[in-house]
């Protein structure tokens, strides 16, 4: 928590046009279920650090009145706010005001509801509320110098199960992030290895996250209105590579459900604007936490957040997050596999963030559906008919649409955008000026690709679901720019073939190598190991005889 404010085959454009009761889940034997993105309730968008216990229990107890906790919200989580002081020995004391029974009967109180209870630390000496709401108490009460008695006091004494970690004292004291959460994320270990951790660095911190963390949040707070929640998705719009496996991109608590609040930025979202907050959410697998006070919430959102075709996209046993498969304009496409890898089943979103009417025009062949297919709206549960070849739809401004899509066949992929690679040096923190990134190119397919590539051999792209149906001879086509002067490294199943001939200029240009793939599932991976690759827009992979 923090308060801050080319050109392409022809094959390939014709892919890309964009202008302005739940099915049982089967998954096969080389499958397993993930856990998937925590569901519950945060107090800090609606209370900030004025929490207490009548609060906090108060609204545990409206969590299952409301029907939420039976819609799958598990956790009740206590924000900044409820500390007191260390005493002599370094301990932490509840805030005798806020919490004068302590913190156990909290967390005593909402395991007897049938829920999980979940707390708050920095990883400095300060909490954020020390620094922006002028909580002094919260000064010296972050984790930092005292990881082994508060991770004994939270989670063995006191009992908790999730624990939210800020960075604005690690950021005061310029600490490393890596060594700061992986240190506390141990210090857990040691008294209980199921506590669900929470990085809270407001920023993409790197891939060690997956190993420090159920959870990442990728952007700065979220606040009440269009704008806000437009940044907040647009950071994670091209983050679905790190997402998985159990680890999930956090966007921060939802803001659905206020209404002229002042304690969160924002006069609050208009319905429509609530429908893409949730959706987005949910195909996106952030975790979804609940940030209104539970008692004013209106019963239009009440009614979305126990929306079950949207968790189910959420909770899907997948664990997968849609990625953007189609951007023209200002609309964009995002999709994602439900119920079973690369089955006839996906989820689909058409989102359109802007502030006028946007015209959806979407080819089944770039969801990699053939035949005809089934379409149904999550949102207002209903069946919209069987189409083929294309569907088509208009949204107005700030809206989105989520659907169940179900195709006669599925079919082989053949283009592989650059911005869906895993980068392994690739980090949001803005520390390295020349560090790996996603970067904006209006000429480039989907308007993105990858820059500051190679220069190391760990520094490259990597797409390790390249999926081939049986197997062989392949003709790959790179598009790139940058290339003047600079060489790539193809990696095929460990198949290295490098190229230098990469053309006089920085244009936008392609080159096409032989490949050979496996049936199944290969991996690819392109850098260069001792200087600097060009810019990767995307590769397409054509079957040759």
């Amino acid at each position: 928590m923090k308060n801050r404010s080319f050109i392409f085959t022809a094959v390939v454009a014709s892919l890309l046009y964009v202008s302005c009761t739940k099915p049982q889940t089967t998954l096969s034997e080389n499958e397993r279920p993930f856990n998937p993105p925590i569901m519950g309730w945060s107090s800090w968008n609606a209370f900030l650090v004025d929490i207490s216990e009548d609060i906090i229990k108060h609204q545990a107890d409206l969590m299952v009145e409301k029907g939420l906790k039976d819609a799958g919200y598990q956790y009740i989580n206590v924000d900044d706010g409820y500390f007191g002081k260390r005493d002599e020995n370094g301990v932490m004391q509840a805030n005798e005001k806020r919490f004068p029974n302590g913190m156990k009967p909290v967390a005593d109180h909402i395991h007897s509801l049938g829920m999980k209870a979940g707390l708050y630390t920095d990883a400095g000496t300060r909490t954020c509320g020390s620094l922006w709401n002028k909580d002094s108490i919260g000064i010296g009460a972050g984790i930092y110098g005292h990881e082994p008695q508060d991770a004994q006091l939270y989670f063995g004494d006191w009992g908790f199960d999730f624990i939210k970690i800020d960075y604005c004292g690690g950021e005061v004291l310029g600490l490393d992030e890596k060594e700061r959460y992986t240190s506390i994320r141990n210090s857990i270990d040691k008294v209980n290895k199921n506590v669900s951790i929470n990085i809270c660095r407001w920023a993409y911190p790197g891939t060690w996250a997956k190993d420090a963390a159920t959870s990442w949040r990728i952007s700065g707070d979220i606040n009440a209105h269009w704008n806000s929640l437009k940044y907040v998705v647009g950071k994670n719009l091209y983050l679905s590579a790190y997402a998985g496996n159990g680890h999930y991109n956090d966007m921060d608590m939802m803001v659905v459900g206020f209404r002229n609040n002042s304690r969160v930025g924002g006069n609050g979202l208009t319905p429509t604007e609530e429908e893409a907050h949730f959706g987005l959410w949910c195909i996106m697998s952030s975790p979804l936490l609940i940030g209104c006070d539970l008692e004013k919430m209106p019963d239009s959102s009440l009614e979305l957040l126990k929306n079950k075709e949207l968790i189910a996209l959420n909770q899907d046993p997948l664990g997968l997050q849609a990625y953007v498969a189609q951007h023209e304009n200002e609309g964009y496409v995002l999709v994602k596999d439900i119920e079973q890898k690369r089955g006839n089943v996906r989820a689909v979103a058409l989102y359109n963030p802007s502030d006028t009417v946007c015209r959806f025009s979407v080819p089944f062949s770039s969801l990699e559906f053939g035949g005809n297919v089934k379409v149904r709206d999550l949102v207002r549960h209903s069946d919209l008919g069987s189409f083929s070849g294309i569907f088509e739809q208009t949204l107005p401004a700030h809206s989105a649409m989520f659907l169940r899509m179900e195709g006669e066949a599925r079919l082989e992929p053949t283009l592989y955008e650059a911005e869906w690679a895993y980068l392994p040096l690739f980090n949001d923190l803005g520390k390295n000026t020349k560090g790996i990134q996603y970067a904006y190119d209006k000429e480039a397919s989907g308007k993105m690709k990858v820059g500051f590539l190679g220069g190391k051999p760990e520094n490259y792209a990597e797409w390790h679901e390249i999926y081939s149906e049986d197997g062989g001879r392949y003709n790959m086509t790179i598009h790139y720019s940058h290339g003047k002067g600079r060489q790539i490294e193809v990696d095929v199943n460990g198949i290295i073939t490098k190229i230098s001939s990469l053309g006089e200029d920085d244009n936008h240009s392609q080159i096409s190598i032989p490949v050979e793939l496996k049936a199944g599932y290969n991996t690819i991976r392109i850098g260069n190991s001792y200087d600097w690759a060009p810019d990767i827009d995307c590769f397409t992979l054509t079957k040759t005889l």
